[in-house]
């Protein structure tokens, strides 16, 4: 078995669920995502920078929500079973519109037009490597605390 939590719910050989979402999915997405992009803005407000300084702000948003993703499914997938919106609310739509990647690419693009190109390649690899750890460890951590393997 892999230490990686398994999507149960989509198998992409069946072709009813290679599908857009639709109504209620949809729905949760969108409103999950409202909510995740209010908490993102409120911690860029928080944490305001220049386009010289390393962009604290993205980079605490997008590894905390790489660490909440790896607690949900984890949670969703094998602590318990889950109503079939909390994943697109959650994962999708919540998740989704507070983590920032694109955010995160133009972070990597401003610092170094501003001068501070080691400051850009530092926040590259730092934020690649500190969302993937938090990944691991909230799988890790979640585990150790449902008591599963």
């Amino acid at each position: 078995m892999t230490d990686r939590p398994i999507d149960p719910d989509v198998d992409l050989h069946v072709p009813a669920q290679r599908v857009e979402p639709r109504g209620p999915v949809l729905a949760a997405i969108a409103a999950g995502g409202a909510l995740g992009a209010l908490a993102r803005y409120g911690v860029q407000v928080a944490l305001p920078g220049g386009p010289a300084a390393f962009p604290w702000a993205t980079f605490w948003v997008n590894v905390s929500g790489c660490l909440l993703i790896g607690v949900l499914m984890v949670v969703i997938t094998e602590v318990r079973r889950a109503h079939r919106l909390t994943r697109p609310f959650l994962g999708v739509g919540v998740l989704g519109g507070y983590t920032t990647f694109s955010t995160y690419a133009v972070d990597v693009q401003r610092t170094v037009e501003a001068g501070a190109a080691a400051t850009g390649l530092v926040y590259l690899v730092a934020t690649m490597a500190a969302a993937l750890v938090a990944v691991v460890v909230g799988i890790r951590l979640t585990r150790r605390l449902a008591g599963r393997r």
